[in-house]
C-alpha cells in the first residue's frame, strides 16, 4: 500500500484543472471517491514511496502526500466551484500538517525524519516545499535539505535512504546489498538549495549531474559513484523529469511538480 498515490493522482489532476485542461463530472466523482478512501486510511502505515519490503511504517512522505490530496481536493471546491465536504477534508488535511509536525521532526537536529519515531533521513522529504506543505526557507526545511546534504549523500549526490549496515535495527528495506544514489533525489536537492536561496550551489550541483548524461544525452536511474557509472533502470524517465523541473526553477519558472495552489 502506498497513501501516496492518493496525492501523485490528485496534484496531477489540479494541474490539468489549473491548466484549462477539460474534464466530465465522473471524474471528479473519481476524484471524491479517492478522498474519501484517503480520508478513512490516511492515517495508516504503508510501503512508502520507495516500495520498502521492510514492513509498513508511518512514513513522512506518505502523510505529506495525503495532505497534498486533501489540499488539492479543497483547492477544486473553493477555485473551481466543484462540489465537496470541505469541511470535512479541511479538518483532515489540518490533522495531517499538525501530526507531521509533531511526530515527524527531530527538533534537536532540526530536521524531518523518514518515518514517525524514526531517526533516518529520506531523500523525499526534499519535496516537502515543492509540493507546498512548508515554505522552502521554513527553518525546519533548511534544516532538513543541510541534514541530507550531511548525512544522506556520497560524493555530493543524494542516496534515496540509507540501507542498513548490518541486520539490526532501521532496516526499513528489507533487501540485502547497496545501491547508487538516486539521481532524481540529487536534482531535488538542486530544487531546494534554489529555493533558499543557495543558486550559486544549486546549479554547480545541476551541471554535475548534466555531465553524467551518456553520449546521446540519456540518464539512468542511479548513479554509482565509486566505479563512476550510471546503474540501475536505463533510461529513467523520472530522471529526466527531475532534469527539466531543476532547468525551470533554475530559469525562475515554477515547475508543473511545484504548487501550493493557494
Amino acid at each position: 500500500m502506498q497513501l501516496d498515490v492518493h496525492g501523485q493522482v490528485m496534484d496531477a489532476l489540479a494541474t490539468a484543472r489549473a491548466f484549462g485542461i477539460s474534464a466530465n463530472e465522473q471524474a471528479w466523482d473519481i476524484q471524491r471517491a479517492l478522498i474519501g478512501a484517503l480520508n478513512d486510511r490516511w492515517d495508516e502505515p504503508d510501503e512508502g514511496i520507495w516500495e520498502v519490503r521492510g514492513g509498513r511504517r508511518h512514513f513522512t512522505f506518505s502523510k505529506v502526500m495525503a495532505w497534498v490530496a486533501m489540499d488539492r481536493a479543497i483547492k477544486a471546491v473553493e477555485q473551481h466551484g466543484l462540489p465537496g465536504d470541505v469541511a470535512v477534508w479541511k479538518a483532515t488535511r489540518d490533522k495531517i500538517h499538525a501530526e507531521v509536525c509533531e511526530k515527524a521532526y527531530d527538533p534537536r537536529r532540526n530536521t524531518f525524519v523518514q518515518s514517525y519515531g524514526s531517526t533516518e533521513l529520506d531523500a523525499a522529504l526534499l519535496l516537502l516545499p515543492q509540493v507546498g506543505f512548508l515554505p522552502p526557507t521554513d527553518p525546519r526545511m533548511v534544516g532538513t535539505v543541510e541534514a541530507i546534504q550531511r548525512e544522506l549523500t556520497e560524493d555530493g549526490l543524494v542516496l534515496r535512504y540509507r540501507p542498513p549496515t548490518d541486520a539490526g535495527t532501521h532496516d526499513v528495506d528489507g533487501l540485502p546489498g547497496s545501491e547508487g544514489t538516486f539521481l532524481a533525489c540529487s536534482f531535488w536537492l538542486a530544487d531546494d538549495l534554489h529555493l533558499i536561496g543557495r543558486t550559486k550551489e544549486a546549479r554547480e550541483l545541476y551541471e554535475r549531474l548534466l555531465g553524467l548524461r551518456n553520449d546521446v544525452g540519456l540518464l539512468a536511474e542511479e548513479y554509482d559513484t565509486r566505479y563512476h557509472r550510471q546503474v540501475g533502470n536505463f533510461p529513467q524517465a523520472y530522471s529526466h523529469i527531475a532534469l527539466i523541473n531543476t532547468a525551470l526553477h533554475l530559469r525562475g519558472e515554477e515547475p508543473v511538480v511545484r504548487r501550493s495552489r493557494e
